[in-house]
């Protein structure tokens, strides 16, 4: 039951006006809107680091909007549901950053990405027992996903939400 309602309230976010624009399909030579989206992602982590926040939120917005095209598209895949977590934990939408994210770890409970980042999310929501039970995940994959989140729960390394 829990999934369904989950399931429901994502929809509804998902059925907000980002009607622009089409997916194209796997055979093109043309990205995907995931594509699109991470490519827009990266784009945003290095305005980031530069301390161009407002150059950095266009690109989360715009990613966001292709990821639920995308998730409307093609429903439930985990790597969507990271990035939509991602993004809408990046504009300070953490309650919604972390519904995508937690639904995300009901179709992969090891997702090395939803781990880390889920972690972050409950660093700098106070909620360090959380944090440290995605570490607990992490733990055995011998990733830089496990070291970075170690870190920032440690406060040797900040987290930017």
């Amino acid at each position: 039951m829990k999934k369904i309602i989950i399931l429901f309230i994502l929809t509804i976010f998902s059925t907000n006006s980002f009607a622009a624009g089409s997916d194209s399909n796997s055979t093109s030579k043309v990205k995907s809107n995931y594509d699109k989206a991470v490519t827009l992602i990266k784009a945003a982590k290095k305005y980031e680091k530069k301390g161009k926040i407002e150059k950095a939120n266009k690109r989360y917005e715009k990613a966001q909007a292709l990821l639920i095209k995308s998730n409307k598209k093609k429903p439930l895949q985990a790597d969507t549901l990271n990035y939509l977590g991602f993004t809408t934990r990046k504009l300070g939408d953490f309650e919604n950053g972390e519904k995508y994210y937690l639904l995300g770890l009901e179709i992969d409970p090891n997702h090395v990405g939803i781990n880390e980042y889920l972690g972050e999310l409950y660093v700098v929501t106070n909620r360090l027992d959380l944090a440290k039970e995605r570490l607990k995940v992490l733990e055995s994959c011998n990733c830089e996903e496990y070291t970075e989140l170690k870190e920032i729960i440690d406060g040797t390394k900040q987290s930017k939400y």
